[in-house]
């Protein structure tokens, strides 16, 4: 109806001209940006909250100029007369950043796993299945293993398999929580799996921003227009903190598969946990030619005639 609900909190502030921190240390791209640049440019920085959330746009349908709900973090610069003033449009300049929170450098030797049984009312036995992923931390791109290995030892027969991974999202400040498929599989690969048989088979499947462009709800870290988005990592706590104290908006993911066993079977299915991250940088290339600068000549010409 019309109703905008956003909520806008300033991190931390810093004058950097004249600079107050004297002591500040500059990271090698600023030292290259104030060569390039000259007596005009003062370097600054800040540091985020350890609890700040990650930034993370949910992907919504409709109008394009709309803005997604998320999380989003800027960088906004103003000149003033004096520390009093008031920042102005005329007189500011805004940067969209993104905060991203990177996978731990040892990805840990254990295997997600999950295992599942369903017994029948009117005939005997069960059938079993177990899901194995090959680890348990993956990036994005990566394809994600499944190992499914399924004992029928009933009088039921699995028609089909399924495979689904699913995003999981929880908004903490409005308590609410849904979920959304970000890729599937179905097969007949190895089936019928008739009583007395077995099954063991490994499936692949890679969950992938470019995959999710239509689908309303899909957590990203960004927005689809970027070149660099990618579905949303997975929400990391603190050494000592539980996921109950995240705040913001909390993503996890799930391998889901399901077997079909017909009209009177009905289905098994089982969920098996795991994360998805971005790979830390190993390295920031030292090179000045990778420093690009934009041209930004016409938009000052236009904030001149811009009214108050």
């Amino acid at each position: 109806m019309g109703v905008k609900f956003s909520k806008e909190m300033i991190l931390c502030t810093d004058q950097i001209v004249p600079l107050v921190n004297q002591k500040m240390e500059m990271t090698p791209t600023q030292e290259k940006l104030v060569r390039k640049l000259g007596s005009n440019a003062y370097p600054f920085t800040f540091h985020f909250p350890q609890a700040s959330p990650s930034s993370v746009v949910l992907q919504q349908e409709g109008y394009e100029g709309s803005k997604p709900l998320g999380i989003e973090y800027s960088i906004r610069a103003f000149v003033a007369d004096n520390e009093d003033d008031r920042q102005h449009k005329r007189s500011m300049v805004t940067l969209v950043i993104k905060k991203l929170q990177y996978a731990p450098s040892n990805r840990g030797q254990r295997l997600p796993s999950s295992v599942v049984s369903k017994g029948f009312t009117f005939s005997n036995g069960k059938i079993s299945l177990e899901v194995t992923l090959d680890r348990e931390i993956y990036y994005h791109g990566e394809k994600v293993g499944a190992t499914c290995h399924i004992t029928n030892n009933s009088k039921k027969t699995v028609k089909n398999i399924k495979l689904l991974i699913v995003q999981h999202t929880e908004i903490s400040m409005l308590n609410t929580q849904f979920s959304k498929h970000v890729a599937s599989m179905e097969t007949k690969e190895g089936c019928p799996i008739t009583p007395g048989a077995n099954l063991t088979k490994c499936f692949f499947m890679v969950p992938l921003a470019s995959s999710n462009k239509d689908k309303h709800g899909v957590a990203l870290d960004g927005h689809l227009k970027d070149e660099d988005v990618n579905l949303a990592s997975s929400t990391m706590v603190q050494e000592g903190k539980t996921m109950s104290d995240a705040i913001g908006i909390i993503i996890s993911y799930t391998v889901r598969v399901k077997l079909n066993l017909g009209t009177l079977g009905g289905e098994i299915q089982t969920d098996v946990p795991f994360k998805l991250m971005t790979p830390a940088p190993d390295h920031y290339k030292d090179d000045d030619d990778n420093i690009v600068f934009e041209d930004f000549a016409k938009m000052r010409m236009a904030n001149v005639h811009m009214e108050d």
